[in-house]
């Protein structure tokens, strides 16, 4: 099993500063001897660069037809991970890459996705990540990458963010709990398979996670599977970007990563996002996500 730990240090995506040091703060915690307790070859290819958003002007290059903050650099960011993601996958490794807020998803999945090949994806999210520049309330970008993945948001006329290659009828969104109301008139449009936490508090994790995999690699080339921290109760994950109450328990998430380690064949991609070391207890969100990550790579209790 070859690993290759990708860096993206960037809080462009959201109105809280803090999730540009997720990655370090993921490394730092033992990400690596982790995966290697596997007998994984984990190798760190580094950081994608990020331009400072204090050097930058948000709403620069604006355009009719909605807000999208920074959406120049957002591109520029997710074009560099998606070279990055690609030739991971051309070198038959495994990209894992941090996070970073969640609008780093588009250049994930992009570079996971190859030319001629279809990829499923299993959204694991608090959030439905399905605005666009018409609907978000915010402008923050990080609310908007299922809805660009997916070719429903347009920046300016231009549809950057879109992955031709994934599929509605092979999305899964998991864990919903706060969605705005223009989301969830697109999300409700749409052939996403959306899991909210009343689903899981009436079938269980683990149901909904094999059924959700099961949708996203149903005639599939390959899978990506994006985890935001948040998706997670702050009881247990306090050092999130945007944190909201009554998601997973610990083991409700090691649960999940555990049906996702029984894809690993068909698994592409996988991605940590959204930790916040400012918000963080003595970095314990980071060390979750170490641990989440090996259970998604095959670690098991016995």
């Amino acid at each position: 099993m070859d690993i290759r730990v990708l860096g993206v240090p960037m809080d462009l995506g959201s109105d809280r500063r803090g999730v540009d040091m997720g990655p370090s703060a993921i490394r730092y915690a033992g990400l690596a001897s982790e995966l290697e307790a596997l007998g994984a070859d984990c190798t760190d290819g580094g950081d994608v660069s990020v331009p400072r958003p204090e050097e930058r002007d948000p709403d620069a290059g604006g355009f009719d037809g909605g807000r999208a903050k920074f959406h120049r650099e957002t591109k520029a960011v997710c074009t560099e991970l998606s070279d990055s993601v690609s030739r991971a996958v051309g070198d038959g490794v495994t990209p894992l890459v941090l996070g970073g807020d969640h609008s780093i998803a588009m250049g994930t999945v992009a570079g996971a996705a190859g030319p001629d090949e279809s990829l499923g994806v299993v959204w694991f999210d608090a959030h439905g990540d399905f605005n666009t520049p018409a609907t978000t309330p915010s402008g923050n970008i990080h609310g908007m990458g299922l809805a660009a993945i997916l070719g429903h948001a347009s920046f300016g006329g231009e549809a950057w963010g879109h992955v031709p290659a994934v599929r509605e009828e092979n999305v899964a969104l998991v864990g919903l709990r706060d969605v705005d109301e223009g989301e969830r008139a697109l999300l409700r449009e749409s052939d996403v398979s959306v899991y909210t936490m009343s689903d899981i508090d009436d079938r269980g994790v683990p149901e909904i996670s094999r059924e959700a995999l099961s949708v996203a690699t149903d005639g599939t080339d390959g899978l990506h599977v994006s985890l935001d921290l948040d998706w997670l109760d702050p009881t247990e994950a306090p050092g999130v970007g945007t944190p909201v109450r009554g998601g997973v328990s610990y083991r409700e998430a090691h649960s999940a990563m555990e049906a996702v380690a029984d894809y690993r064949d068909q698994l592409r991609s996988f991605e940590l996002v959204e930790v916040n070391p400012i918000l963080d207890d003595h970095n314990r969100t980071a060390e979750l996500a170490c641990e989440l990550a090996a259970s998604a790579f095959g670690k098991r209790v016995f």
